[in-house]
């Protein structure tokens, strides 16, 4: 049985760094992807897989940026050390076996969400995303598992229930309606997470949302109404972009050691 590993790479590489207390420098960036490198050849020996993908952002605008200016506005940038080490460690992923994609004007998640949405929609086999990206974890409703490298732990449909609140096809939904101040998403004013569930729940996605509840007399119907705009763009920003062109085969996918 084929399976795929696609492994949200910053994901693990930007929170190995910033768990040191150390200044940046170049030093503790070497240091830190040394010990990423470690934790994605752990992925693979745990997982086994026979297909990995490694996901990178590209660097500079993306598709989110020109469809809203300000998306991730008050994230901080890459420390110029991290950013300047990262060529060579993508290296030594290849040198690995693993293949390393970027894409110019994408993020990482439609790479991944890409890639697995293709490989599960041929029916080629398990699909496993490691990352602690809230985002991915929609993919969960098409039959993806989500593994927490961090915490060691499975995230499925249970997990995306007891912790969001509502099923995973629904995630995008929610992430929209409370938005998510990480990516800059605006989401729609005063509407937090339980809100945010409570709606879904008793409607359905974002139309019946607006159907429903977007029509009463009060203070909620109103605000969904006037920022009703806000929301259907916020839904664009957090869903995943589903036809990158990856321009890798499954062939050059195929994971094995050197």
């Amino acid at each position: 049985m084929t399976k795929l590993l696609a492994i949200d790479g910053l994901n693990i590489v930007r929170r190995v760094y910033e768990a040191s207390p150390e200044p940046d420098s170049h030093e503790k960036a070497e240091t830190a992807l040394r010990h990423a490198l470690s934790s994605f050849r752990n992925l693979v020996g745990a997982h086994a897989p026979t297909h990995v993908l490694a996901a990178f952002d590209f660097g500079g605008p993306t598709w989110r940026h020109a469809l809203y200016e300000r998306y991730r506005e008050g994230r901080a940038p890459m420390p110029s050390y991290l950013r300047d080490a990262l060529p060579d460690f993508h290296e030594r992923l290849r040198e690995h076996g693993m293949a390393v994609v970027m894409v110019p004007e994408v993020e990482a998640d439609d790479v991944i969400g890409t890639c697995v949405m293709r490989w599960l929609g041929e029916g080629r086999g398990d699909a496993v995303v490691a990352t602690t990206d809230k985002d991915l974890h929609g993919l969960i409703a098409h039959g993806a598992l989500v593994w927490d490298h961090f915490k060691g732990e499975w995230h499925d449909d249970a997990w995306v229930r007891a912790r969001f609140g509502v099923a995973p096809e629904l995630l995008p939904d929610l992430l929209a309606l409370m938005g998510d101040p990480t990516d800059g998403v605006p989401g729609v004013s005063k509407i937090g997470m339980k809100t945010a569930a409570k709606l879904l729940n008793a409607y359905g996605g974002l139309d019946a949302v607006m159907a429903g509840a977007g029509i009463l007399k009060t203070p909620l119907g109103e605000r969904l109404r006037a920022e009703r705009e806000t929301l259907y763009l916020s839904k664009q920003l957090v869903e995943l972009k589903l036809d990158v062109k990856l321009g890798v085969t499954w062939n050059a996918l195929a994971y094995g050691q050197p």
